[in-house]
């Protein structure tokens, strides 16, 4: 989930250097809010754990 709020933010602050707008917030830390929700997703913070998904092989026949 991190990830794809990381996505939107670099997608924005992309759109806004190339339209040369402004919206009261600096490229920069666009850029910046960016890389931490990717350094907080690849922390781990905002995944699913392991057990929240079992998949197939975790069912029990019986």
């Amino acid at each position: 989930m991190l990830a794809i709020a990381a996505a939107v933010v670099f997608g924005i602050a992309f759109l806004l250097d190339l339209l040369d707008a402004s919206i009261g917030i600096g490229i920069t830390a666009l850029v910046a809010l960016g890389l931490c929700l990717l350094a907080l997703h690849q922390g781990g913070i905002g995944t699913a754990g392991m057990n929240s998904w079992r998949g197939y092989r975790g069912r029990v026949r019986r």
